[in-house]
């Protein structure tokens, strides 16, 4: 090891200071080693005084047969004339090493080490100012903004009026949004023409919702679709012949695909399918429904019953139990129109109550307004209030039928309401509250209703290319046509709403709210046009009930298509099943049992089973139990838009039997209904 006096005198910037990973090149105990045991060091020639090495005069350290010593010159040190820390002197010198200007300084290098602080520091000061600069700004993003834009901000400016804003529709700069495999509500699809229309009331409508069905072999089974779901269910209340079973359902050469077919199936002999949005896509206030669609069967014969309607989501199609005092009611008053059977308590009147009904009997059978106006402070209720009147109505864009005398399609397109009218007869005496379009087409339909619905209904006739098997009696077939409905509410002036039917593309027939007004002999109030949000169903059924079945000419398979569903809204709509203003999601969410058990019909029956249910799963029981058997010789058998009365018991998935008693039986059941 060579040792020189360095060429630039530098010490240390600190004396006592270490670098990081340095140590002392001859520390105290290191040279303390030698004690004072002889020991040679070794001059190399040409180098005066300077330390080469050191070997101990006892210990080898490098093996018995090496040696440290090649010179014979040697000199005796003792530790003690190094003083540690030091600098090296003359005799013992250190060279230069290649880093040695990281770890020393000149006197130029030297720095204070005193606080750079001073209040009168303009650097200070300006970061200081940036620092709380930043930190208003992000208080105005999170905080100011949100603010101001509540109080002095314009939404209707950037689309906040516009249906479905701000709820997967239509986003704040008015687009509609295009995100690669998410659902969306407006069909990619759908021409841009179709984005907007002129309402019938003259205003701008625009389209909150479409599907055009162009993605071939769709399934609707429980949770394949986001918006629909083809239901399995018999569907009883209606003495239906058909079980509708998901595999009914698809999509086909850009069509909906419905498709009926002779088939054993539960029981039954055919087989076809019901298409719902019941609580996955609604609408709440002053929309339009329009579909393109193609009838099943001919114009000739009869039994095929295809059906688009819309339902309040309280209730759902098929479940019994859920519609059982909610449909058909559209009632926001607190009288007579919401107890049972329309009558007062005691049963002695009104006497239109008591005489106005079939063969000069009582006028209804319900069992009254489950969530009316008149609901006590602290009883069960879905909201938002216990004053307001809730209900499942119905209006029903088209049910098919055929006139069989004249070989002439035609759709019934209906609004059902509850309470009634004496003899079920709506105010139809002046034209003020009704208008039809081309009487040469449209009429009056006969059926007023009965005991469990009033119909206020116009018939229609339409092509017969539009029919299925049209060309199977002479002529085209499997052309499409529109149909469609546009309502609008007012609910700060309940008479100003209205309900329109279009069919084959152009107006049938209007109905004003006026038509369904208070009527003083039945001393019920305004039947209104619906605020509930309301569910679309597509449905394709066989039942005697709605038109005799002629078994032996129907042909099978058959279909119903729909080519194109679009829904438009005007402002004071909107999309959801859940509106702050007619909220169901909690409801439905506490009673969810009774809303997904098709075998359950009458609901206090079923909400009390629910609690003890409840009570079991609480104790460790299951809650996903067959339900108990069901059997009561008057229970009413209520169901979504068409009800039946009698015998009946449930089995299972089969679904009750309805047996259809004498009308001298209803009649001795009325007053204890």
């Amino acid at each position: 090891m060579q040792f020189s006096q360095s060429p630039v005198s530098r010490e240390p910037l600190l004396g006592s200071a270490q670098g990081p990973g340095m140590s002392q090149r001859l520390s105290e105990s290191s040279l303390s080693s030698f004690g004072d045991r002889p020991s040679s060091m070794t001059n190399r020639a040409g180098v005066v005084g300077s330390v080469n090495s050191f070997t101990s005069a006892t210990t080898n350290r490098y093996g018995p047969s090496a040696t440290l010593s090649p010179s014979a010159a040697k000199h005796s040190i003792h530790p003690s004339a190094i003083a540690v820390g030091a600098p090296l002197g003359s005799g013992m010198e250190d060279d230069d090493d290649l880093d040695d200007a990281l770890h020393t300084f000149t006197a130029a290098d030297k720095q204070s080490l005193n606080s750079p602080f001073s209040i009168a520091s303009w650097r200070g000061w300006a970061n200081a100012l940036m620092l709380a600069f930043l930190g208003l700004a992000v208080v105005m993003l999170f905080a100011g903004y949100p603010i101001l834009s509540y109080y002095v901000g314009n939404n209707n400016s950037s689309g906040g009026s516009t249906s479905g804003y701000n709820l997967g529709g239509i986003n704040s700069t008015g687009q509609y949004p295009s995100i690669s495999g998410l659902p969306s509500l407006i069909d990619t699809d759908t021409p841009s023409s179709a984005y907007t229309r002129t309402g019938f009331d003259g205003n701008s409508w625009t389209l909150v919702f479409s599907d055009e069905f162009n993605k071939d072999g769709r399934t609707f089974y429980n949770g394949d679709d986001p918006f629909f779901e083809a239901v399995d269910i018999h569907y009883w209340a209606t003495g239906d012949f058909e079980w509708y079973d998901p595999s009914a359902v698809t999509t086909k050469d850009g069509h909906l695909l419905i498709t009926i077919d002779q088939e054993e199936i539960h029981d039954l002999n055919f087989k076809s399918g019901m298409v719902q949005s019941w609580n996955k896509l609604c609408f709440n206030k002053n929309a339009y429904f329009e579909v393109s669609a193609s009838l099943p069967g001919t114009s000739t014969i009869g039994g095929f019953w295809p059906g688009v309607w819309t339902m309040g989501n309280l209730g759902r199609p098929g479940y019994g139990a859920t519609t059982e005092g909610l449909w058909p009611y559209t009632y926001d008053t607190c009288d007579i129109g919401t107890l049972a059977n329309q009558t007062w308590v005691n049963g002695t009147g009104p006497e239109a109550a008591l005489t106005t009904g079939a063969n000069g009997g009582s006028l209804s059978y319900l069992p009254g307004q489950r969530y009316s106006a008149c609901t006590c402070a602290g009883e069960d209720h879905p909201g938002p209030s216990n004053n307001v009147g809730r209900a499942a109505p119905e209006i029903d864009m088209i049910e098919a039928q055929v006139i069989i005398d004249s070989a002439t399609g035609e759709v019934s397109q209906s609004f059902q309401v509850a309470p009634y009218d004496d003899y079920y007869q709506f105010y139809n005496t002046t034209n003020a509250y009704y208008t039809q379009y081309d009487t040469s087409i449209t009429s009056w339909n006969s059926y007023l209703g009965g005991y469990y619905q009033q119909a206020v209904s116009s018939l229609t006739a339409v092509p017969s290319d539009i029919y299925y098997s049209q060309d199977s009696v002479g002529g085209t077939s499997k052309n499409f046509t529109t149909f469609g409905f546009e309502y609008s509410t007012d609910t700060s002036d309940r008479s100003n709403g209205y309900i329109t039917w279009v069919s084959n593309g152009k107006k049938s027939w209007t109905m004003d709210a006026g038509i369904v007004g208070p009527n003083s002999k039945t001393e019920v109030g305004q039947r209104i046009i619906p605020e509930e949000p309301m569910a679309l169903i597509f449905n394709l059924g066989m039942s005697n009930n709605f038109q005799n079945v002629d078994f032996s000419h129907l042909t099978f398979p058959n279909y119903l298509r729909i080519d194109y569903i679009r829904v438009y809204q005007k402002s004071g709509g909107s999309v959801g099943c859940d509106p702050s203003d007619y909220p169901t999601a909690a409801f439905i969410d506490k009673y969810d049992t009774v809303y997904n058990n098709p075998n359950w019909t009458v609901w206090a029956d079923t909400v009390s089973r629910t609690r003890a249910e409840r009570s079991r799963v609480g104790a460790g029981s299951s809650s996903s139990a067959t339900p108990p058997r069901m059997r009561g010789p008057w229970d009413l058998a209520m169901g979504a838009g068409r009800v039946g009365w009698g015998e009946k018991e449930s089995d299972g998935p089969g679904g009750p039997t309805v047996f259809t008693h004498s009308t001298q039986d209803r009649q001795n059941k009325d007053n204890s209904v």
